[in-house]
């Protein structure tokens, strides 16, 4: 489950679809989060790899653990996880 109390961050880069539909509903949805952008901090797909265990973008990190890409964050929403 998510909430306002959820540290959230938000692994992403300027050019991602994807990543700006996640953070939308993020926003959209009442959360604050943290954006990580991998190119403007010189992070390679290894790098990102390291530290959440995905290689493609975005990756969302919710209270220090890994939840996925928008795809995943999509199922949290329409399973009510995702409460404000």
């Amino acid at each position: 489950m998510i909430n306002n109390n959820s540290a959230i961050i938000v692994y992403s880069t300027s050019w991602c679809g994807p990543c700006a539909s996640a953070k939308r509903l993020l926003k959209e949805k009442g959360f604050s989060f943290d954006e990580v952008d991998i190119e403007e901090n010189g992070m390679t797909r290894e790098d990102l790899y390291e530290k959440t265990g995905g290689r493609t973008v975005p990756q969302i990190v919710v209270d220090g653990k890994t939840i996925g890409g928008y795809n995943n964050l999509l199922e949290l929403e329409s399973d009510g996880m995702l409460i404000v």
